[in-house]
C-alpha cells in the first residue's frame, strides 16, 4: 500500500516542455500546496526543431527563447520549486545514444537525491516519451545505495491515447490523485502559457479537453477530478 508523500523529494522527468503539465500538472500544484514536497522538474528536449524536415537550432533561435521563457510562466502557476533543461532533438530521441539521456539522469540524481520519480508511460506513441521512460527505469536500477524506491509514470494527452488499438502496452492505470478545481486551474493555466504547444477543443491538451479527462478519472473513482498514474517501482 502507498503511503503519503508528504514531505518527499520528488523529481519529474520529461522530454518536452508542457509534459509536466500534461501529466501531472493538477497533482503537482496540490502535493506542493498540501504535502510540503520538494520537486524538481528535468526537460530533456527543446520541443521544437521537429516541425522541420531537418533540425536547424538557428532557424528555431527565437522561437527555442519563447519555450524557454514559457517554461518558467508555467512553473509559477504550478509552484514547482526547480527545473533544468537540457536540449537533446525534438521528436528525435531515438538518434541520440540512450546512456547520453541516463547520464543525464544520473547527473540530476546525485545533485537532487529524489525519493520519488514520475515519468512518462512507456508505451506511448511518441519517440521521446519512450526513451525517457527507458532512460529513468535504467538510471533507477535498484542496487544497495539506490535512493529511489518509487517510479510512477503519467499519461500524456496525444501522446499516450493514440497507441494503436493491438499494441500491448497500454496505459492502464493503478494510481489516482484526486484534486481539486483550483488544481486544475493552475494546469491549464500553466498549459496556455505555452504559446506552441496550447490547442482548441476537440485536441487533447485544450483547456476543455484537460478538464474532461479529470473529470473522466474523477468519474472512475468516485471524485469530483483526478489524475491517473501507474506505480512501475515501489519498494517500501
Amino acid at each position: 500500500m502507498l503511503k503519503s508523500l508528504n514531505s518527499k523529494r520528488i523529481m519529474i522527468v520529461v522530454a518536452h516542455p508542457d509534459d509536466e503539465l500534461l501529466g501531472l500538472g493538477g497533482t503537482m500544484n496540490r502535493l506542493i500546496n498540501q504535502e510540503n514536497v520538494i520537486t524538481h522538474v528535468i526537460i530533456l528536449g527543446e520541443g521544437i526543431t521537429s516541425r522541420s524536415n531537418i533540425r536547424d537550432t538557428e532557424k528555431w533561435k527565437k522561437e527555442l527563447s519563447i519555450h524557454r521563457e514559457n517554461i518558467k510562466q508555467a512553473q509559477k502557476s504550478i509552484g514547482y520549486h526547480s527545473v533544468s533543461i537540457f536540449d537533446f532533438p525534438d521528436n528525435r530521441f531515438d538518434t541520440v545514444g540512450l546512456l547520453d539521456i541516463i547520464k543525464v539522469i544520473e547527473t540530476e540524481k546525485k545533485k537532487f537525491k529524489p525519493d520519488v520519480i514520475f515519468t512518462h508511460h512507456g508505451g506511448d506513441v511518441n519517440i521521446d516519451h519512450q526513451r525517457t521512460f527507458e532512460a529513468v527505469v535504467t538510471s533507477c536500477r535498484p542496487m544497495e545505495n539506490e535512493k529511489v524506491k518509487l517510479i510512477i509514470t503519467f499519461e500524456t494527452p496525444s501522446g499516450t491515447e493514440w497507441r494503436a488499438s493491438s499494441d500491448p502496452k497500454h496505459f492502464i492505470p493503478n494510481l489516482f490523485f484526486s484534486i481539486s478545481a483550483e488544481n486544475l486551474e493552475s494546469k491549464i493555466k500553466g498549459m496556455e502559457s505555452y504559446e506552441f504547444e496550447k490547442r482548441k477543443f476537440p485536441h487533447p491538451r485544450s483547456p476543455k479537453a484537460l478538464k474532461i479527462q479529470a473529470q473522466r478519472w474523477g468519474v472512475a473513482i468516485g471524485e469530483e477530478l483526478a489524475e491517473a498514474f501507474q506505480i512501475i517501482r515501489y519498494i517500501n
